[in-house]
């Protein structure tokens, strides 16, 4: 025993000896060996303290110093890339075999083959497997029969899909790459006058749908002469002969998706062709097309790739939920690097409301979203906390996972995992390993909380569709809140000037600017959009304010658009302000405005209705959720909360809203006040609440 005690304590490091004896009775090491017990005493000890040293939790390992996250580029410290890169030189491709979107999902074939690639599910069923063989396969028939149809093997030739997520949206992308076409994705939502003008100004002939209800609603338009150019309607689904006739009558074709099956020899695309065009949906004007190629998109992807190694590896085993939509360019970035690496993709049933189903079910260990549903998720979890002891319980829990987070370990293994937050993460699967948020601002609040109670890794990201998706990303071992990451190695990020908001370059802040391999090439057949979006030195000029932190991330502070000015003179950014009241107990939707003949602003918010009725009972006030929306000691109470709230975001006394309408009606895309990637439709919403506006500035006394 005294040969492996002594083996033992000769295999320490100094810092973990010194531990040890800090766990030894405090006397002399030879009494220790003069009784037997003494020695089985030790004996135990060295192991249970050798297990413990094996098994105790590890922090990440950072891919650089976590105080120096980005470089300044060529002295100047308002423009900064990478610390991940060697030089100034961004990155193109991370794989020497991988430089289109066509490349990665190569690459996933030739590691998964017969591996399961999409997965879709029916009502009560367990998830159903398309294999990556499969899928090429469909997807070199299916661009085949469009070349039959008269489609050209070349970027010019535009094909839109007009569905929601499910396999065959990313086999009819893929059939399209495969022949080096470009995809138009079309907005299931996006309103028929929008995509009139998104049809004819890239003049496309052939859409692919997933239902007749869509096809009828792009048939109606060409009856009625508006999109002359469309020719021929691809159907995921059955379609009725009577729709059949119809389309005939207006020179259409209709087609099933299995009739067009042929096959060619694959004409693959160059980093340098378009892949798609990806309409943004502004909250003024008409969509603008995105032109995003091949290049930018397999650059974007391989950065995240870049970021992650050594930390993440995606796996063949890892899959992710599809639900957000396949029309914008995160999901899209999403599931191209999932390819990348053989792992799968399982689609949600297209009902939000099944969502939380779909995840239990599939499990997913990768977890796109966005911050409004972990906002959802945040209040259910404190929700579902009643009882004062049980509250306790959980905040304490909470703490001490925070301050493993503080220290880099993050792990889902602990005793209050299995305590407290065991049942939180079985909800979403039990298997989580990786999220990402990105889209719009999250709370830090909600973040770290977030980031001890799932227990897996949690990255935040900021970009938007003209950078293809990302542009900043969280680094591995940083669990800081409050920033958005660093450059992405194929970017470069700098600060310009906005002498109007007082924001400077010089004091680390400014409106942010991209470039690199993954900035968009332009708006299609719109040279006047696209001079504003980029200047002449291929600077994308994104219209947020950022600020450089003093480690090398960003930090998102406040938006250029939509700012105005008050009759004092005091410039407002209204999304700043919403965000702030955004968290807010009884405020699901909030929207701020006020102009420069006023000299102060007011709201119209739409409260929770989850939360609302309990949180004015908890005041004293009783009825309905409508009837509280009228009640006005009901809007005193949580105008006076919004003030609360917006004080500790630190907003200014102008910033403050000084009058609230209540509104019981959610803003929404059916009801025409968002727009499909759930932005505020500004012009939109001034309009409907005209008269409520009217009159809270003509009796509030200020």
């Amino acid at each position: 025993m005294n040969v492996e005690v002594s083996i033992f304590f000769a295999g320490l490091k100094g810092s973990e000896h010194e531990d040890v004896w800090r766990l030894l009775p405090s006397q002399p090491l030879s009494s220790l060996f003069l009784s037997t017990s003494s020695l089985l005493g030790l004996g135990a000890l060295a192991s249970l303290t050798a297990y413990w040293l094996v098994t105790r939790p590890r922090p990440m390992r950072p891919p650089c110093d976590l105080q120096a996250q980005s470089v300044a580029v060529r002295g100047d410290p308002s423009c900064r890339r990478s610390a991940l890169l060697k030089d100034d030189l961004l990155q193109d491709f991370y794989y020497e075999n991988t430089r289109t979107a066509y490349d990665m999902f190569q690459r996933g074939l030739k590691i998964s083959g017969n591996g399961p690639c999409l997965g879709f599910r029916k009502p009560g069923q367990p998830y159903q497997w398309i294999s990556y063989t499969e899928v090429a396969q469909q997807a070199q028939e299916l661009g085949s029969g469009l070349l039959a149809k008269g489609c050209r093997a070349n970027p010019e030739q535009f094909v839109g899909i007009f569905a929601q997520n499910r396999p065959e949206w990313m086999i009819s992308e893929l059939a399209c790459y495969t022949y080096s076409m470009a995809v138009v994705p079309l907005y299931d939502t996006l309103g028929m006058e929008a995509m009139v003008h998104i049809l004819n100004l890239a003049e496309i002939s052939l859409v692919i749908c997933d239902r007749e209800e869509k096809a009828a609603s792009l048939l109606e338009n060409k009856e009625k002469g508006k999109t002359p150019k469309l020719s021929c309607l691809v159907l995921f689904n059955d379609f009725s002969d009577a729709f059949v006739e119809k389309a005939k009558k207006c020179e259409v074709e209709v087609l099933k998706l299995e009739q067009l099956m042929n096959l060619k020899d694959p004409v693959p695309p160059q980093p340098q062709d378009l892949a798609v065009v990806c309409f943004t949906s502004g909250t003024t004007g008409k969509p603008k097309g995105a032109m995003i190629t091949h290049g930018n998109i397999a650059s974007n992807t391989s950065s995240v790739i870049k970021i992650l190694e050594g930390s993440f590896v995606i796996q063949q085993d890892d899959v992710s939920i599809s639900y957000l939509p396949l029309a914008h360019m995160f999901e899209r970035m999403i599931q191209v690097t999932m390819f990348c690496h053989g792992a799968r993709v399982g689609f949600y049933q297209g009902d939000i409301s099944l969502l939380m189903d779909d995840i239990k079910t599939l499990k997913p260990t990768f977890f796109p979203v966005v911050p409004r549903l972990l906002n959802r998720i945040y209040d259910k979890i404190l929700g579902s906390v009643t009882s004062p002891l049980r509250r306790a319980l959980l905040h304490y829990a909470v703490r001490r996972k925070q301050a493993e987070l503080r220290s880099g370990i993050v792990r889902n293994n602990s005793l209050w995992d299995k305590l407290v937050f065991n049942r939180i993460q079985t909800s979403l699967g039990g298997n989580l390993r990786f999220a990402l948020t990105a889209s719009a601002p999250i709370s830090p609040t909600v973040l770290s909380f977030l980031r001890a109670t799932l227990g897996c890794l949690i990255f935040e990201g900021y970009g938007q569709t003209e950078c293809t998706a990302g542009c900043t990303f969280s680094m591995p071992g940083d669990w800081s809140t409050g920033h958005v990451g660093s450059p992405l190695p194929c970017a470069m990020v700098k600060l310009v000037d906005i002498p109007d908001m007082n924001y400077y370059a010089k004091n680390g802040e400014g409106e942010i600017c991209i470039r690199g391999p993954s900035v968009f090439k332009g708006y299609l057949k719109d040279p006047e959009k696209t001079a504003e979006a980029l200047d002449t030195d291929g600077w994308l000029h994104s219209g947020d304010v950022g600020q450089w932190l003093p480690n090398g991330t960003l930090r998102i502070i406040d938006r250029k658009k939509h700012i105005f000015k008050l009759s004092q003179g005091e410039y407002i950014a209204p999304e700043k302000i919403e965000n702030a009241y955004m968290r807010c107990v009884p405020v699901l939707q909030v929207f701020v405005h006020g102009d420069s003949l006023q000299s102060y602003l007011i709201a119209i918010v739409v409260p929770d209705p989850e939360v609302f009725v309990s949180w004015a009972k908890e005041r004293g006030f009783v009825g309905s959720y409508e009837e509280l929306c009228q009640n006005p000691d009901v809007k005193s109470a949580v105008l006076e909360e919004m003030k609360a709230v917006g004080k500790q975001a630190g907003l200014m006394s102008f910033e403050q809203v000084k009058d609230i309408y209540l509104h019981p009606e959610m803003f929404s895309v059916a009801n025409g006040l968002l727009t499909p990637t759930l932005k505020s439709r500004r012009t939109d919403i001034r309009r409907v609440f005209q008269e409520q506006i009217s009159s809270m500035y003509s009796k509030t006394a200020i």
